[in-house]
């Protein structure tokens, strides 16, 4: 018997490229790779270290696969989202609010999704979202948490290559005393931090904040969990980073932890932990890697109850390697 073919849309972005590096490993998954946006059907490319072409975005190359795996436009999407008669794997919140959609995270669902994996569309969880609960819900099933506060540091690759471009353009027109390109931020993130995008930019940064809170608290309140940790308070930020999510929080506890415990019990298979002797982990250093890594582990110097984490994730792997779990469910 033939192996199931996944139909990948978007298969030259960063998302897809992701996938494409995951779908190698064992159980190897066979991807046709679907022309999306600006690719041209019939472009040859590679799929590992074998030439393949570009299929066209069209209802025969989506149906006649196991699954489509989502990972271009919003645009591309929601014509493969009208083409698609099979089961669709969503890595671009397009179809989210769609009433047959399902939250999906495997890495924290525990074998209980609730009927999610018969589920027709099946959305992936914020990156963002899915290193939070990995966190707060090992930190949590250790010493039960109080309250939190995280500021999240966004990297430019969240908004695909186009944003990366732009970061990297504006670093060098900086340089160069040149105008500044605006197209994705609608303001200067070279060199700088955003707590909000200019007023012409395509996204807000408030949606996408929203969003991230919107899929912790499902993250939060999967089974699985013996106590859910408190819903904590979030600030996103846009950083002038290419990849990585960075994330600074302080935890407070019902009573005044013990910081040597507190690594101890955080360690788990997703969960690197950078203890005092260790550098602090980075979101350079993340990059390619899964799960997330804590470090700069200490304790608030004005709350004895109070300490503070930071912790790194790659974004783009913790979003592909769950819509690749999620596309092995399906096999």
């Amino acid at each position: 018997m033939a192996n199931p073919i996944f139909a990948l849309v978007g298969s030259e972005s960063l998302l897809g490229r992701e996938v494409r590096d995951l779908s190698g490993a064992a159980p190897a998954l066979d991807l046709r790779l679907i022309a999306a946006d600006e690719e041209e059907p019939g472009t040859l490319t590679r799929m590992g270290d074998q030439p393949t072409v570009l299929s066209g975005l069209d209802a025969q190359a989506l149906n006649d696969a196991s699954a489509v795996i989502l990972a271009g436009s919003p645009e591309s999407s929601r014509k493969a989202l009208e083409l698609a008669t099979v089961p669709v794997i969503d890595l671009t919140y397009t179809a989210e609010e769609r009433p047959e959609a399902r939250l999906r995270a495997p890495m924290l669902e525990n074998g209980e999704d609730g009927g999610a994996t018969d589920a027709t569309i099946h959305v992936i969880a914020h990156p963002a979202a899915i290193a939070l609960a990995l966190f707060l819900n090992r930190l949590n099933s250790r010493d039960p948490i109080s309250q939190s506060v995280i500021q999240i540091l966004a990297p430019a690759s969240e908004h695909g290559a186009k944003a990366v471009e732009e970061l990297q353009n504006q670093t060098v027109s900086l340089f160069s005393f040149k105008s500044l390109p605006q197209t994705v931020f609608d303001a200067q993130l070279g060199f700088n931090l955003l707590a909000r995008y200019g007023e012409q930019a395509p996204m807000s940064l408030e949606e996408c904040e929203l969003r991230i809170e919107r899929h912790l608290a499902t993250l939060l309140a999967l089974p699985g969990e013996d106590t859910s940790p408190p819903f904590p308070s979030l600030r996103l930020v846009q950083a002038p980073v290419f990849h990585g999510y960075s994330f600074s929080a302080w935890v407070d506890f019902d009573e005044p932890p013990d910081i040597e415990a507190l690594e101890e019990g955080l360690v788990a298979p997703l969960v690197e932990v950078r203890g005092r002797d260790f550098d602090p982990p980075t979101n350079v250093g993340q990059a390619g890697q899964t799960g997330v890594a804590v470090g700069a582990i200490s304790p608030d110097r004005n709350r004895s109850t109070a300490v503070w984490f930071w912790l790194v994730a790659d974004n783009l792997r913790l979003a592909a390697e769950n819509a690749v779990a999620v596309a092995r469910e399906i096999v």
